[in-house]
């Protein structure tokens, strides 16, 4: 027999069960709460919510869901016992609007096609930043969508986008105080859906937008939306919000769905549009880029606060399927969370995410602080350690690339020979295969995890003015271009030479960076400089940058069931079809992994764009972060980590790899897995060696191949053929050109 308590457990159950569908009305809701002195906040801390869940109950704009409703039927029955309703004959309670009708996916219109939206007068002596949060919407009901994300990994920590059961996507809730400023997430997905305005925000939150013009967008969003991210330092700024418009958004507020190829090109709207002059006479400037995919619409600072609004188009391409795969085809709620989770563990998005790669070093590093306060009291503005300052910094010579203003005076189609120029790249090597690899079944490539992003940390680098030195003794500690000749380091033919991106041995002196003569003294030749550009201010830059984007990705791969820790079969069998488990954080992985190598090739961003000639300086030099010479450094010390592991696996086990293209090396083997022909003595990786794992300088599978296949396919192509470039899937597009 049931214990009585058990008795009662149950009937409890089914009393809060009947109260799901029996909840007193709107206006009651908050004659209750407020006859008992709560706020609103107190409620929503018990129950676990946002306070302006509450508010849209006691409005009637939304209902509770379960858990929730159950609970707060449960507070209401016990308020009402205790402050019964007024008697008859009682003043009225003045009625509640009734909530806005659900729009349904049927009522969506179409990309470009606007409804004028209905609004509810506002009330009386309500401003509008109140207003707006009584207006904190019923969602729309979702287009389909791809996939339908599952909230059973934490269900008692995911928040849902308020509107119809089963129609929006859950969102995991945040895990950190939240500053005020900022608590609808750092950034917006604009939508409209059948004339009216949403907000797509994080946390599930949807907000009518009452604007009907881009000025008024940009000024509510300042105003009442509170978006935003706090500073990543201390000395920083705090991230501006970011508005992203889909396509129906864009015709609203008076932008054309899609640029013209002309447009394209010019990467921006045309002097002259109506929306230009509408930003103009409210008196919103744009920056030099104008008003384009990624757009900053502000007005010059008051003191220390910034009125900075951020633009990205999705019609325009602002998202590059490069790094953020099919994201802009995502419904409004979906791409929120992914471009906040991105936001959360890397920075908001202002560009593509090579800019945002080159923004986040800044943003780590603010070139300035406040200084002593004066004899006065007050603070001045004073160079940040650490940093690269406020202005740019000239190369040196051997560092400027074709083109740059410092070689102008060079002859025409001039060719600069190893002494005249740092070439500091990436590995584009290959070699025939032996007879006796050719007797392995199989060609195995193994790639390193984030290889930029480890060769730069701990990396010291110059922080200012290059500084000229003839005949240097060499020095490992000082980052700098040495004019040294390795030619005669003798090396295994069957490995690349570690000073050359082909991976042929160097013919005379050359410019090197720092890591690359470094290692040559390392493998115990004599170094004798003829000529070095040497920075005595320097320092280890590019450190944090490091870290939170390697904790962006190694947060991001836990997503996909891929964790730190594993075993390396453990590790191979998880990396298997890894981003199948979640393509939503599939596309957050591959912009983490885009932010890396494109903020490290903006270091050295060359010409955009027609009108530019040889000689001429173009905007990039203007940029502190122009620093050819940190971008070879980086790129030195990736090429001569890979090396130093390939020497490290012939010494222990006679086995050399056949290609290596940048971070990727192409094994012959016995067996298909990378476990097949690395070493692991006493099961354990070798010292110095390729170790299988998931943190960044570790490695995972690339891709395997037949040794038939790769035979077939340099037979075919010649020997130039890089098989690094193909082993992920075995198919060979055109004959390799090195492009």
């Amino acid at each position: 027999m049931p214990a009585e308590d058990e008795l009662f457990s149950a009937v409890d159950a089914l009393l809060e069960q009947v109260a799901q569908d029996d909840l007193p009305a709107p206006a009651e809701r908050k004659r209750l709460r407020e006859a008992a002195g709560l706020s609103q906040a107190g409620i929503a801390k018990a129950l676990d919510i946002r306070r302006e869940a509450v508010g849209n109950w006691e409005s009637g704009k939304t209902e509770p869901r379960q858990p929730k409703r159950a609970a707060y039927a449960r507070l209401l029955k016990g308020l009402a016992a205790r402050f019964p309703a007024p008697a008859a004959g009682s003043a009225p309670t003045a009625p509640e609007p009734s909530p806005p009708a659900q729009p349904t996916p049927t009522q969506t219109p179409p990309p470009g096609q606007v409804h004028s939206p209905e609004r509810s007068p506002q009330r009386p002596g309500a401003t509008a930043a109140q207003e707006t949060t009584q207006r904190l919407a019923t969602a729309p009901a979702q287009r389909a969508r791809p996939h339908r994300p599952s909230a059973s990994r934490r269900p008692d920590a995911m928040a849902r986008v308020a509107g119809a059961a089963g129609t929006a996507a859950a969102i995991p809730a945040a895990h950190h105080a939240v500053d005020p400023r900022f608590a609808h997430g750092p950034l917006a997905v604009v939508d409209v859906v059948d004339g009216q305005v949403w907000a797509y925000c994080a946390g599930g939150l949807v907000l009518d937008i009452p604007a009907n013009s881009l000025p008024s967008l940009v000024e509510w969003t300042l105003a009442e939306a509170r978006l935003g991210a706090p500073r990543l330092n201390r000395n920083g700024r705090d991230a501006d919000p970011v508005l992203v418009l889909t396509d129906a958004a864009a015709v609203r507020f008076g932008l054309p769905a899609r640029l013209t190829d002309e447009e394209r090109r010019a990467g921006r709207l045309p002097e002259g549009h109506k929306v230009l002059k509408e930003l103009e006479r409210a008196d919103w400037r744009l920056t030099r880029r104008g008003l384009g995919p990624w757009a900053r619409i502000y007005r010059p600072a008051e003191g220390s606060r910034r009125a900075c609004v951020q633009l990205c188009v999705l019609g325009w391409e602002a998202l590059d399927t490069r790094s953020w795969g099919e994201a802009a085809q995502l419904p409004p709620a979906d791409l929120v969370h992914l471009l906040g989770t991105y936001a959360d563990r890397v920075m908001t998005p202002c560009g593509s995410t090579a800019v945002t790669g080159l923004e986040l070093m800044t943003a780590l590093h603010p070139p300035t602080r406040a200084g002593e306060p004066d004899s006065g009291g007050r603070r001045h503005s004073e160079r940040n350690p650490g940093s690269l300052g406020t202005q740019p910094v000239e190369c040196a010579p051997p560092e400027a690339p074709d083109g740059h203003p410092l070689l102008a005076h060079l002859p025409r189609f001039h060719q600069r020979t190893p002494d005249e120029v740092l070439v500091e790249e990436a590995y584009d090597w290959a070699r025939p295969l032996t007879d006796d690899e050719c007797a392995k079944r199989y060609v195995v490539g193994i790639d390193v995890n984030m290889a930029f992003a480890a060769a730069a940390n701990g990396t010291v680098f110059g922080l200012g003015e290059p500084v000229h030195a003839k005949q240097p003794p060499f020095d490992p500690k000082t980052p700098g271009s040495w004019l040294v000749d390795l030619s005669h380091v003798e090396l295994d033919p069957r490995l690349p030479s570690p000073f050359t991106p082909t991976g042929e041995r160097p013919a005379g002196p050359a410019w090197y960076a720092t890591p690359t003569v470094a290692y040559a003294a390392e493998l115990g030749y004599g170094v004798a400089p003829v000529e070095a550009y040497l920075r005595p201010d320097n320092g280890r830059y590019l450190d944090a940058w490091y870290t939170r984007l390697r904790d962006a990705y190694i947060a991001t791969m836990a997503d996909l069931g891929v964790t730190a820790g594993m075993g390396p079969q453990e590790f191979l069998t998880a990396m298997d079809g890894h981003r199948r488990a979640d393509p939503r954080m599939a596309i957050v992985l591959s912009a983490i992994k885009a932010t890396v190598k494109g903020g490290i090739g903006k270091l050295r961003e060359r010409p955009r764009g027609g009108g530019w000639r040889p000689g001429q300086p173009w905007p990039a030099l203007q940029r502190p972060t122009w620093r050819p010479d940190i971008r070879a450094a980086v790129i030195s010390k990736a090429r001569v980590n890979m090396h130093r592991k390939m020497l490290k696996t012939a010494a222990a086990t006679g086995q050399y790899p056949v290609a290596v293209l940048s971070d990727c090396a192409v094994y012959p083997s016995d067996g298909p897995s990378p476990l097949d022909f690395l070493p692991h003595p006493d099961g354990k990786p070798l010292p110095g060696g390729f170790r299988i794992g998931v943190s960044p300088g570790m490695v995972k599978h690339e891709g395997t191949q037949t040794t038939l296949w790769a035979e077939g396919v340099r037979e075919e192509h010649g020997d130039g053929l890089n098989l690094a470039r193909y082993i992920k899937d075995g198919h060979v597009t055109a004959p390799d050109n090195g492009e």
